[in-house]
């Protein structure tokens, strides 16, 4: 049961995450940056990463 509790966090935390860098990818100021220098905030990077693999941890603790 507790694998299955840490799964389902981990699932949300991951969407969260992945939610949150997107949202910080898909920002004004980083369009603005990106069309000028093409580098991508770091914090977009984490939490599109982050999530991800936060995500896949979750996925194999419910199995």
């Amino acid at each position: 049961m507790n694998n299955k509790l840490l799964g389902i966090i981990l699932i949300i935390l991951g969407t969260a995450l992945c939610f949150w860098g997107y949202d910080i990818y898909d920002s004004a100021g980083s369009q603005i940056g990106r069309a000028f220098s093409g580098d991508t905030p770091i914090e977009a990077w984490l939490g599109l990463i982050g999530g991800a693999i936060c995500l896949v941890i979750g996925i194999f603790r419910l199995k």
